[in-house]
């Protein structure tokens, strides 16, 4: 006879069962948890960025609304304080600038070393006594000297002094290179023959005859109708007058060479001149 005997299984216990529950809740449920942390987390960095965003782009529209009332009032202050400034009185001796010492020096042919030995006081006379300048005459260099000094008034005293040195040494006389001191409205022009019209030899002497004329008649014609001064230095002519007359003056001579008869020159130099008194009437 077989007895059989029931298999035992083995009972678990409780405390085991229960402590594999809790594992397995605990290790479900600590997942989530962290999950849910972070986003949580993530979520409040957003919210704080864009309200630190939306805080700074506040703070620049305020200084800039404040920016914009500065500069309106700052138009609105200078409008209401436009008024005619009030300098104080100056001194006596303010307004007279003293001017730097300056010098020139302007070169004298040998052909007019002896004339101006002999016109030397009528020469610097009226550039001391009229432009208040110093001057010397530098035998060495053959040169005059010519440089400002504390009674020297106008700017352009020394040019005016140098043109005037100049004039005499180009042939000019002395009482016509004094009115380059006195009048502002004249000047020199100079050119040649060959500025002109290539010419050499007989035709470059019969050019210059023209000019001159018999006498010197049609030189004293040209000066008297066009109101100018005009030297004839070999094949060089040098004008002295203002810049209208100059032109004139030029025009007659420019006729001569090119070999217009004198008598055609005369008569256009006589509507030239009719024309100029009119219009000075």
């Amino acid at each position: 006879m077989v007895v059989s005997t029931p298999s035992v299984l083995p009972i678990a216990s409780p405390s085991s069962t229960t402590r594999k529950n809790r594992r397995r809740i605990t290790r479900k449920g600590v997942q989530p948890a962290k999950f849910s942390t972070t986003i949580v987390d993530e979520d409040q960095e957003m919210n704080d960025a864009e309200g630190s965003t939306s805080n700074i782009t506040d703070q620049l529209i305020e200084m800039d609304n404040q920016g914009d009332d500065d500069e309106i009032l700052i138009d609105a202050d200078t409008l209401e304080t436009t008024a005619a400034p009030a300098f104080p009185a100056l001194a006596p001796g303010a307004g007279a600038t003293r001017l730097k010492s300056e010098t020139r020096r302007i070169p004298i042919p040998p052909h007019r070393m002896t004339p101006i030995k002999k016109d030397w006081i009528n020469i610097f006379g009226p550039l001391t006594e009229i432009l208040g300048l110093q001057v010397r005459m530098n035998v060495q260099r053959r040169c005059v000297e010519i440089r400002t000094s504390r009674e020297t008034k106008d700017i352009g005293a020394l040019q005016k002094g140098a043109d005037f040195v100049k004039a005499y040494a180009l042939g000019f006389d002395v009482n016509d290179a004094i009115a380059l001191l006195r009048l502002d409205d004249l000047y020199l022009d100079s050119f040649e023959i060959k500025d002109v019209k290539t010419l050499h030899g007989d035709h470059l002497s019969r050019a210059i005859g023209r000019i001159a004329g018999q006498d010197g008649k049609t030189k004293f014609t040209i000066e008297n109708a066009s109101r100018t001064r005009i030297v004839l230095a070999d094949t060089k002519i040098h004008i002295m007058g203002s810049f209208q007359n100059i032109k004139i003056a030029r025009d007659a001579i420019v006729s001569l060479i090119l070999g217009s008869p004198p008598g055609k020159v005369y008569a256009s130099l006589r509507t030239v001149g009719s024309r100029m008194r009119q219009r000075a009437l």
